[in-house]
This record gives C-alpha cells, structure tokens and sequence, in this order.
C-alpha cells in the first residue's frame, strides 16, 4: 500500500481519519465502525464494501 496514498485518504462517510491494518488489508474508520477491504492494493472505499466492525476491534 503506497504511503502517499494513506496520508491522503479519509473515511468516505464521515471523512475521518483510517487506520491501516496490513495484516487484514483493511482500512478501519473507528467512528463509523467500518473497515475497508483493500484488494491487490487498491482500497475499496465503497461503503457497500466495507465489512461491520465488531465491538472486541475497536
């Protein structure tokens, strides 16, 4: 995942700041308890596409 990329994307809902976890290729809004796939690393900002968070990952 490209660093400059990283600095400059915010969540699409409440354009908070995202949260990498590169283990899980996700981008994680804690506010809106959303994480984003990032898929052959191009991040899926959609938020059809983002996957719930549950309570134990915030």
């Amino acid at each position: 995942m490209d660093a400059r990329l990283l600095d400059i994307l915010v969540c699409p809902l409440c354009k908070g700041e995202l949260i990498y976890k590169k283990v899980e290729q996700e981008l994680v809004c804690k506010p809106c308890k959303l994480a984003y796939p990032i898929r052959d690393d191009i991040p899926v900002m959609l938020e059809e596409e983002a996957r719930p968070l549950k309570a134990d990952e915030l």
